[in-house]
């Protein structure tokens, strides 16, 4: 891939990966997601090894005890927002440690962790999209379709979200970014879509045939 000018403008050391593994995981039957294995690797190990070239920094946004992700030596950070709140609570809680760690940060970058084909150059093509349309947010989109949560975002918008969040219960991320400045960037879908996400034991199992992975 040809090096964008426009990365270069977002320095890495500006930008915070957040992993988003703050849900109840229900739909497979309880437990993280994120600690299920595909190909001999969990689908955590996966998301780690495609963002962390890009990042300065990486932090596990979880709930519960977080010596369950001991082992890889990474931040765990509980939503600000109590009671499951959904991805937006992680987004806010990856802005609100971003600032109070990491001084010179301005973005976050968040990415749900049962994304198990993420595209290695997701945080680039968000920021030249965010750089070129002078936009707040920048999300991922495929098949025609937006996917509000893998996503740039501005520091900056901390304050406005949680204000929202607090007074407004906002919850639904889609409809909180569609009143702020957002771009989408757009993934073409082969064989695999980008951005196929593991709900059910029967997605792992779909994303294992796809990829000729086992489960293990």
């Amino acid at each position: 891939m040809k090096e964008s000018k426009v990365s270069e403008a977002i320095e890495p050391a500006r930008i915070v990966g957040v992993l988003m593994a703050g849900g109840a995981g229900r739909r497979m039957g309880g437990g993280d997601k994120c600690l299920r294995r595909l190909g001999g690797e969990t689908l955590l190990a996966r998301t780690i090894r495609s963002l962390r070239p890009h990042v300065g920094t990486l932090i596990l946004n979880a709930n519960g005890d977080g010596t369950r992700f001991a082992e890889y030596g990474l931040p765990v950070v509980a939503d600000v927002i109590e009671g499951y709140a959904g991805p937006l609570a992680g987004v806010l809680t990856g802005m609100e440690w971003a600032r109070a760690n990491v001084p010179n940060a301005a973005y976050v970058v968040t990415v749900p962790t049962d994304i198990p084909f993420l595209p290695g150059d997701l945080v680039p093509r968000l920021s030249e999209a965010m750089i070129a349309e002078n936009a707040d947010i920048a999300c991922a989109a495929s098949g025609d379709r937006a996917h509000p949560v893998p996503a740039l975002w501005k520091i900056d918008l901390a304050p406005k979200l949680r204000a929202d969040m607090v007074e407004r219960d906002a919850r639904k991320v889609d409809a909180w970014t569609a009143g702020q400045k957002l771009v989408c960037a757009e993934w073409p879908v082969g064989k695999i879509d980008p951005f196929f996400n593991v709900n059910r034991q029967e997605d792992l199992a779909r994303a294992a045939d796809l990829a000729g992975l086992k489960i293990d």
